[in-house]
């Protein structure tokens, strides 16, 4: 997945948090895809850039990831990129890494 937006291998940052079901609204039917109580969020924050189609294979390859590993249903895979530019990330030290 993570060659799907060209991420570099050792690029992971990740924060997972598990909400009672009483903090969260999802709607169960939202354009018409019929979603349970075992739905997920997901949301990614990257450099922005990608293209359609590299966002499109990316939920694709995270759902039917989570499908076959885990048995989750597709539906219940909702996802959001966030795109930033690159200038807005520091890795530490006070820098501005990927800042040109």
């Amino acid at each position: 997945m993570v060659a799907t937006l060209n991420v570099p291998q050792d690029d992971r940052f990740q924060i997972i948090s598990e909400h009672p079901p009483e903090n969260l609204t999802i709607d169960a039917t939202y354009l018409g895809i019929e979603r349970t109580k075992d739905c997920i969020v997901i949301a990614v924050t990257l450099n922005e850039g990608r293209t359609v189609d590299q966002k499109r294979a990316f939920y694709k390859a995270v759902a039917d990831g989570l499908h076959e590993r885990l048995g989750m249903r597709p539906q219940d895979v909702f996802i959001n990129l966030v795109e930033v530019k690159k200038e807005n990330w520091s890795f530490g030290n006070g820098q501005a890494q990927y800042a040109q």
